[in-house]
């Protein structure tokens, strides 16, 4: 499954939540938390939950359909019974925020299933608190992505934040390393400024770097350069072919290592090319729909 691009859409705007799968996002997220002023909560809820039980939404949405819920437990509750009152959302996921610890999921897990709706949780982390519980989090097994959150997490340490991001980079790298040791998928911070294209592909290249699996939009614009940058270029991909015919050979004659390219490959090597071609074949099938 392809989650290169995961595109926020404000839940009280029907306009752009009917259009946001046209945006070519792997994943999109109506959101019901910042996205929305608390006067509009509920006008957003009843938005939210007649556009996912449109059959015409369920048909055209070609993407994996998540909802960012409220943090807050009385407003996480009053969110889910909304989402499924009187039927079946087209929905995929939900989005937990501000999540600190495993009870924050199974808070969560619990009001979906109270009203026989469980759904993987994207646990977004974005707090102090919440950074340094991310094993305990990837390790639940309703946890189906971690997400970090920069911009929160600079509030919450006081930090200021620079276009490098040297002061959230433990923070990030922590969030890559969690998911990684519990097999969820590693969703990376959004770029704020919607108009830096060069920002957003230099801070996209970082977080491929990393080791993240995709990254926030918070407006369709960012979804091309983001999907672009998390799927392989013809270059890697010969790399990666050449790589795995040549480690079949060398299995055949039962050598450990062999040379491609005038490079001496090995095991670490190997899984890196069967990565690249698993991930080409992730985003193929994004773009397939």
């Amino acid at each position: 499954m392809a989650r290169r691009s995961v595109l926020f859409t404000p839940g009280d705007r029907e306009d752009m939540l009917r259009k946001a799968p046209r945006a070519g996002a792997d994943v999109i997220v109506f959101d019901l938390e910042d996205a929305v002023a608390p006067q509009r909560l509920e006008e957003a809820r009843t938005t939210v939950r007649e556009v996912l039980t449109d059959s015409a939404f369920d048909e055209a949405a070609d993407c994996e359909v998540c909802v960012r819920v409220n943090a807050a437990p009385d407003a996480m509750a009053a969110d889910v019974a909304r989402l499924f009152a009187d039927g079946e959302p087209r929905l995929d996921a939900v989005m937990a925020p501000k999540v600190e610890s495993g009870e924050t999921v199974d808070r969560l897990v619990d009001e979906l299933e109270a009203h026989g709706g469980y759904r993987p949780i994207f646990a977004l982390l974005e707090t102090a608190s919440g950074i340094l519980g991310a094993p305990e989090v990837a390790r639940k097994r309703a946890t189906d992505a971690l997400v970090f959150g920069a911009e929160d997490l600079a509030a919450d340490l006081g930090a200021t934040r620079t276009p490098g991001g040297e002061e959230v980079s433990y923070a990030r790298q922590r969030v890559a390393l969690a998911a990684a040791a519990h097999d969820c998928t590693a969703i990376d911070t959004l770029v704020t400024d919607v108009e830096d294209e060069a920002a957003l592909r230099a801070d996209t290249a970082r977080s491929v770097q990393f080791g993240f699996d995709g990254k926030l939009a918070i407006h369709p614009a960012q979804v091309g350069p983001i999907n672009e940058a998390f799927s392989p270029d013809e270059e890697d991909l010969e790399w990666a072919k050449r790589v795995l015919e040549a480690s079949r050979d060398a299995d055949a004659d039962d050598r450990g290592v062999f040379v491609v390219d005038g490079e001496m490959v090995d095991a670490p090597l190997i899984a890196q090319a069967e990565r690249l071609l698993e991930r080409a074949d992730a985003a193929n099938r994004g773009d397939r729909g």
